[in-house]
């Protein structure tokens, strides 16, 4: 779920921990080798930068909020589309300025866009001294130590076998409530339009007693919610351990944590997991399901191996095993290589049926390497790309009202994360189906489960008033 300038997510507006660039905070130094992060795009890049923080720790650093402080910065990047890298080489740009002032700093580039280019980066950006794919983490020590000797330090080797199990994240800039938990590794779904099996590799999953573990260390430490996280969470399976039976034993760690989970492949999602969702009240009712298109022949090419109507009848089962009022969302990608006028059509028709509560919506653009760069031609024009991404946000924001209307007058279970983006006077939280709930104060602290009202809503947030 990437964040660029042209992706527009309808979604709660000051839902912390989603940020386009998340970094470190400060510790003691006491004579220790700083270290500064940056991260961009999806959940993953966020857990896969706490994991480099504690591989770094271990080595024997400390970590500064700062890059101006910092002795090693790193940049963990996402590809998943080219504006996504634009904003890292920019990025590079201010850095570089920084260098120039401080020749002994060590700038090493992690994660998508290193693996996709390799040792290409090196050579398009002097500044890089360091090229770290998202399986080469445990090595990143013995990188920096190359790149202080004065050479160019690469690793993007790809593994079939590394999860970082064994590993305990830093949390980084944590707001001490909500906690990723990367469950799995890689993607083995071949969408014509993605670079991620590329990127990341292949899949493979996570020892289910060092996930539940991690979530038991969490609560111990205080934290109250976690998302369990992989490309495609429902494919998870260790030995005889599939997804319904993780997310189970997760929940089963205390009745106070709030479990969700992200992201979900349409065709892997079963009733074993809705069924699973709906025995245990801690288990979020909201699922992240996305489309990409409403049309059978785009679907096709797209390599996403189903069509439009069994996408429809995973919406019937959600709703008749969780209810209507499960939260649902969605991607969407227009303008994806020869959609006619009427195969747009049918991804508006297809996020009016679902009633979608907020969706994340692109405009197609081409990666290099992929199947549809190799074999469709990016034909649509980006003058209707763009024409056509702006009815589906019309649209997607018409109908997040009219889910937001249905709440007012009810009364939610909302877990308080902390101080709203909007004031210091008020707090947020979110509810069940993972929509923002804005409210004043008071004397609330976060970690709190609060009971509140409804009162009034926009497309992307609740406000209520607490009434416990």
């Amino acid at each position: 779920m990437e964040r660029f300038t042209e992706l527009t997510i309808l979604q709660p507006a000051d839902k912390e921990g989603i940020d386009e660039l998340r970094t470190l905070s400060d510790e003691p130094v006491e004579g220790k080798k700083r270290l500064y992060i940056e991260s961009y795009g999806c959940q993953m890049n966020f857990s896969d930068s706490e994991i480099v923080a504690a591989v770094m720790r271990n080595a024997g650093f400390a970590t500064t909020s700062t890059a101006e402080d910092a002795d090693v910065i790193f940049l963990n990047t996402c590809a998943i589309r080219d504006n996504a890298e634009q904003k890292v080489r920019n990025r590079l740009v201010h850095l570089n300025a920084l260098k120039k002032r401080k020749p002994e700093l060590i700038v090493g580039m992690l994660g998508c866009m290193a693996e996709r280019l390799k040792t290409k980066l090196l050579e398009e950006e002097q500044i890089v001294d360091i090229v770290a794919g998202p399986d080469a983490y445990r090595d990143i020590p013995k990188l920096v130590e190359e790149a202080e000797s004065g050479q160019k330090a690469v690793n993007v080797f790809l593994s079939r076998e590394e999860t970082y199990a064994d590993i305990t994240p830093i949390r980084l800039n944590s707001n001490g409530i909500t906690a990723f938990i990367s469950i799995m590794r890689g993607c083995d779904n071949m969408c014509s339009f993605c670079v991620v099996p590329f990127t990341r590799g292949r899949e493979r999953s996570r020892d289910p007693h060092s996930i539940v573990r991690e979530a038991q260390q969490l609560v111990a430490d205080g934290y109250r919610e976690v998302t369990l996280l992989g490309q495609n969470v429902d494919s998870y399976k260790w030995e005889t351990v599939h997804f319904a039976d993780l997310l189970e034993r997760v929940a089963q760690v205390s009745p106070d944590l709030r479990v969700r989970f992200s992201t979900s492949h349409p065709k892997d999602i079963t009733d074993d997991v809705l069924h699973t969702m709906a025995k245990y009240d801690n288990i979020c009712n909201y699922i992240h399901l996305p489309a990409q298109s409403g049309n059978s022949r785009v679907l096709k090419l797209m390599n996403r191996t189903y069509d439009r109507e069994w996408y429809l009848g995973k919406i019937d089962r959600i709703r008749a095993i969780l209810g209507n009022n499960c939260g649902i969302s969605h991607d969407m990608i227009s303008g994806f290589c020869s959609e006619t006028e009427e195969e747009h059509q049918d991804s508006l028709s297809l996020i009016e049926y679902a009633r979608f509560d907020y969706g994340y919506m692109f405009a197609y653009s081409e990666r290099p390497g992929t199947l549809a760069a190799k074999k469709y031609p990016d034909d649509i024009p980006e003058a209707v790309k763009k024409r056509r991404l702006s009815e589906i946000i019309a649209l997607q924001q018409r109908i997040s009202l009219e889910r937001n209307q249905r709440h007012i007058g009810q009364v939610q279970h909302v877990l308080v994360e902390g101080t709203s983006k909007r004031s210091d006077e008020e707090l947020f939280g979110r509810n069940d189906q993972n929509k923002v709930v804005i409210f004043p104060r008071g004397n609330h602290q976060k970690g709190n489960y609060l009971n509140v009202l409804v009162t009034e809503c926009s497309s992307a947030t609740l406000k209520v008033v607490v009434i416990n």
